[in-house]
């Protein structure tokens, strides 16, 4: 055989291996830039779907949808008023800790709403808040576990207060102060 049709052969072999390493290693950036972003909730989402191009086009398309949201920050009464609530459910809890739970849930819902995030589902409400509180996700969705426990009345005191804590962040979150405005 020609050693120039070899040279070919070997040039073409490496080329192609080439090519195949990068799109490996652009792959892998890619996961790991969503994994960075979006924290526990794209691994749990890449276990969902079985696939992490299919994870990766849903959080894209999670980003896309809650891009099209009016997302709006809350008035300076307005969280001093869901402060004041959230210090009532906190107190409450004291003496009615499945009451309270529920309380929690509610007034986080009620908070969302007033920022405009779509309440009617609670795994479109999840989605949501994978995009922008990724750290916080995987806890909203225990304190909904916990929550639906609650209503069988099957949840421990220590659930209940597993729960509120984890209301309580996503709480402190939606009512952080760049996520309020003076009043008008």
């Amino acid at each position: 055989m020609n050693p120039v049709y070899i040279i070919v052969i070997v040039v073409v072999v490496l080329l192609a291996a080439g090519i195949a390493m990068g799109a490996v290693f652009s792959r892998r950036q890619r996961a790991k830039r969503y994994e960075k972003k979006y924290g526990a909730d794209y691994d749990a989402t890449v276990k969902t779907m079985g696939d992490e191009k299919k994870a990766q086009t849903e959080m894209d398309s999670r980003m896309e949808h809650v891009g099209t949201l009016n997302i709006r920050p809350l008035t300076m009464g307005e969280r001093e008023g869901y402060l004041a609530n959230w210090k009532a459910v906190q107190t409450k809890f004291i003496d009615e800790p499945a009451q309270a739970t529920v309380e929690a849930s509610h007034l986080i819902t009620k908070v969302m709403q007033t920022r405009n995030y779509p309440i009617s589902d609670f795994e479109q409400r999840a989605a949501d808040v994978s995009i922008n509180y990724p750290d916080l996700v995987t806890n909203y969705r225990a304190a909904r576990e916990i929550a639906v426990k609650n209503e069988r009345h099957e949840a421990s005191t220590e659930e209940l207060r597993k729960a509120l804590v984890y209301y309580r962040s996503l709480f402190d979150e939606l009512l952080a102060p760049e996520a309020v405005v003076e009043n008008k």
